[in-house]
């Protein structure tokens, strides 16, 4: 028996179909209501690909199973094994119609963004109404859960408030009941285990599926850098007193670098230097040294290779 995704899983002669493509990830069907997720290092923001970013494919893939381990006293997940460092072996699931976005901090650097609302003057957003004198990058009195659609290709995700999943039939009370509880205590315990290894959660994204049997699940990834907004805790205070953006491991530095020449996701892709796709592997690297307390070993498993030549005889890669 398996104590952990992390014991590889050998035999990866199967037969694939159904290919499916995402923005960072693919996915082929492999039998017995199982899929293979091949995560790539293309990095996602503004609903757009901008870059290709050196190794964040296995970190997501493999920081991800490390969290669905960690969590999975608290709700089903459908990752089974990790048979190589860009990919899952995971359970079929129909995905939910809403993500949930779980939220800590008043963060964001978009017109569309908690902070970017708020900085406009709105006070009432996603269902909730937020006092007079918060401040950028501040903590809320409490966490707060703003769903939203879940984007199609080419669209946008759109806010929604909790009472609205009800209302407008996207998901029955009690399932949306038992997503917020599910939701509410994972990132309790991301915050409980990023504080360990120095670091703020200072909100997220989850995705939810039922399985055949319609028993709910955590699927997509949990707690990346892609999915996260992680902060250095030692700087924190410092660096708000000084008016400076907290020192992010995430996605955010890219959005921040992209805000800062203007793009905010429409139009062509613009260049940005070199250095901010480095500092960006840098930052993911160390979010997932800092949470899982081992060094990130490029390409651990010799499985790769098998895989990879799997794929390509089968014309999917």
């Amino acid at each position: 028996m398996r104590t952990s995704l992390f014991e590889p899983f050998v035999d990866v002669d199967l037969p694939l179909t159904d290919r499916r493509d995402g923005k960072v990830r693919a996915s082929w069907a492999c039998g017995d209501q199982q899929r293979l997720i091949v995560t790539t290092d293309r990095l996602s923001a503004f609903d757009r690909v901008l870059a290709g970013v050196p190794f964040k494919g296995q970190v997501l893939n493999e920081l991800s199973a490390w969290w669905f381990d960690r969590v999975a006293d608290l709700v089903g997940h459908h990752v089974l094994s990790v048979p190589d460092p860009n990919a899952l072996l995971a359970r079929e699931a129909r995905p939910l119609p809403v993500e949930v976005v779980v939220r800590g901090h008043i963060t964001g650097v978009t017109d569309t963004s908690l902070w970017g609302m708020y900085s406009e003057g709105a006070r009432s957003m996603y269902g909730y109404s937020f006092p007079d004198g918060l401040s950028k990058n501040t903590a809320l009195p409490a966490h707060i859960i703003t769903p939203t659609t879940k984007a199609q290709h080419g669209g946008h995700d759109e806010p929604l408030s909790c009472v609205e999943v009800v209302e407008r039939g996207l998901l029955p009370a009690t399932l949306w009941e038992q997503v917020m509880a599910a939701a509410a205590a994972i990132f309790a315990r991301g915050v409980q285990i990023g504080a360990e290894a120095g670091l703020i959660l200072a909100d997220t994204k989850y995705e939810f599926g039922l399985t055949a049997d319609d028993q709910l699940i955590l699927i997509d990834e949990v707690h990346t850098p892609d999915s996260s907004r992680w902060w250095m805790a030692d700087s924190y205070e410092q660096r708000l007193a000084a008016g400076d953006e907290p020192e992010s491991l995430d996605k955010e530095v890219v959005r921040r670098a992209f805000a800062d020449i203007g793009y905010k996701g429409d139009g062509p892709v613009p260049t940005v230097p070199a250095e901010v796709w480095s500092a960006t592997t840098a930052r993911y690297i160390i979010a997932y040294e800092r949470l899982t307390g081992r060094p990130f070993e490029p390409g651990a498993y010799p499985v790769q290779a098998r895989l990879i030549e799997n794929l390509t005889k089968a014309g999917l890669l």
